[in-house]
């Protein structure tokens, strides 16, 4: 079983609308400590996920590993194919994208799968496959998606946690005031999105700092 990093931070490429902010705040990511990053991007064509991604991965591997710990873990979203090509140490699908199993074909045994689930149905079905974590949410309302589903609250995580033995991620909403909660609800990891945007590097930092 894998150990997840209290902090899950995610770079959604569509909050940054040119290459070096989303390269500038990876970068911040890095020097706070953060050790786990998942790219996100579901607007670029192939070529451009591939570009951003490989220089993510050099800019994560660059020179002498980060003052607070190891270099980084880099996770792709959805498109694992783009991941391997760039070296990534991991993907994640969503309901949506292809089957964890489909995922796991092509980025082989060693490199962390995580799965999105938004239900206690799909909580049990993600148990099922080979995904090494599971994400869960939202748990609060949140402005990353116009369309997400049902919000499922403390409550919802309390469930997931029930559900599987297997690491488990909280996503959606989660920001410094509630991410303790959070993790007292039974999620070992908090993924955020929204709430690191406004100065990575510090905001980073008092995520590590209150998540302990």
């Amino acid at each position: 079983m894998i150990f997840l990093p209290r902090l899950y931070a995610i770079l959604d490429a569509s909050n940054f609308p040119v290459s070096e902010d989303l390269l500038f705040a990876a970068d911040e990511f890095i020097a706070a400590g953060v050790s786990l990053i998942q790219y996100r991007n579901k607007t670029e064509d192939a070529q451009v996920m591939l570009a951003q991604a490989r220089e993510l991965r050099k800019r994560s591997r660059a020179g002498a590993p980060a003052p607070h710990g190891p270099r980084p873990r880099l996770i792709m979203n959805d498109r694992s194919d783009i991941g391997l090509a760039a070296e990534f140490d991991g993907a994640h699908v969503g309901q949506d994208d292809l089957s964890p199993e489909a995922a796991r074909k092509i980025i082989g045994p060693e490199r962390w799968l995580g799965v999105s689930t938004h239900n206690p149905r799909q909580v049990i079905e993600a148990d099922k496959t080979s995904a090494d974590y599971i994400a869960i949410g939202p748990v609060f309302a949140t402005g990353s998606k116009t369309n997400h589903d049902p919000v499922i609250g403390l409550a919802g995580v309390r469930q997931a946690r029930a559900l599987t033995r297997k690491p488990l991620v909280a996503i959606g909403g989660i920001t410094r005031e509630n991410c303790r909660s959070v993790i007292d609800a039974g999620a070992d990891s908090v993924a955020v999105i929204s709430d690191l945007i406004p100065d990575p590097g510090k905001s980073a930092e008092e995520f590590l700092r209150i998540l302990g």
